[in-house]
């Protein structure tokens, strides 16, 4: 049997990647971050325990990097949704919303990712947040901002601490309630984004609506969505091939 080529292996180690961010988000918000390890990870994956290791350097690295991911996946689906636009006011507005959206969707998975943050290791920088920190800071870009530097971190800042009074444990915010200050201080027309109420197809899914306590005694909804859409586990499209030139006349 010949070996296989570089970009053959380099295909296959790409698609256990994703297989393994798509896991662990599944895992964790079935389990919560304590009750999960490498292993029940690996064994949603389909995949050897010590690729795991060989991918990240361990489960909090994982986990953020995972969760990242399908925030930046979750913004950029509702940005480039149709109609698409470049209108900032309009482009603010579904960021808010995708965010928020998450934390209600997914209260478990984002409330662990919101207390894997305030842990010692703190925040781990990784390219699933680097991503997201472009598409935020080209928001606040088109939104009019000359000061990009100062202004996109004041609105990750905000999220964070919408996302974090959204799902605090025994006196958590609604939404709503979140969106109208957010949208005041960003000086957004209610109807712009996804109002409450409003279905739009994607999104970040409809959760079972069965309740459950977690461990800190806050009540939730279990993350039941399909996230399968955002994690590239497929065998990449093959090119295709340039077009035969016809043989000339032998005329």
């Amino acid at each position: 049997m010949s070996p296989r080529s570089p970009s053959v292996n380099e295909e296959l180690r790409r698609r256990s990647k994703e297989r393994l961010l798509q896991a662990a988000v599944e895992v964790v918000s079935e389990r919560g971050y304590e009750a999960t390890t490498l292993g029940d990870i690996a064994d949603r994956a389909g995949s050897a325990r010590g690729l795991v290791s060989y991918y990240f350097p361990g489960k909090r690295h994982l986990v953020q990097s995972a969760v990242h991911r399908l925030m930046h996946r979750t913004l950029e689906e509702a940005l480039e949704r149709e109609p698409r636009t470049d209108d900032g006011p309009e482009r603010m507005a579904r960021a808010i919303d995708a965010i928020l959206g998450l934390a209600r969707d997914r209260p478990v998975l984002m409330r662990q990712h919101m207390a894997g943050l305030l842990q010692a290791e703190g925040f781990l920088p990784c390219p699933e947040q680097r991503r997201l920190a472009e598409l935020l800071s080209d928001t606040v870009a088109r939104h009019g901002s000359s000061k990009v530097d100062s202004d996109y971190p004041m609105l990750r800042a905000l999220l964070m601490g919408a996302v974090f009074s959204a799902l605090m444990p025994g006196a958590p915010m609604h939404v709503e309630t979140l969106r109208a200050e957010l949208f005041k201080r960003y000086r957004l027309d209610w109807e712009l984004g996804v109002p409450p109420g409003t279905e739009v197809p994607g999104g970040t899914g409809a959760p079972d609506r069965t309740g459950r306590t977690d461990a800190a005694g806050a009540t939730s909804l279990p993350d039941r969505a399909d996230v399968s859409r955002f994690f590239a586990t497929e065998p990449a499209p093959e090119p295709s091939a340039p077009p035969r030139r016809p043989a000339p006349d032998s005329a």
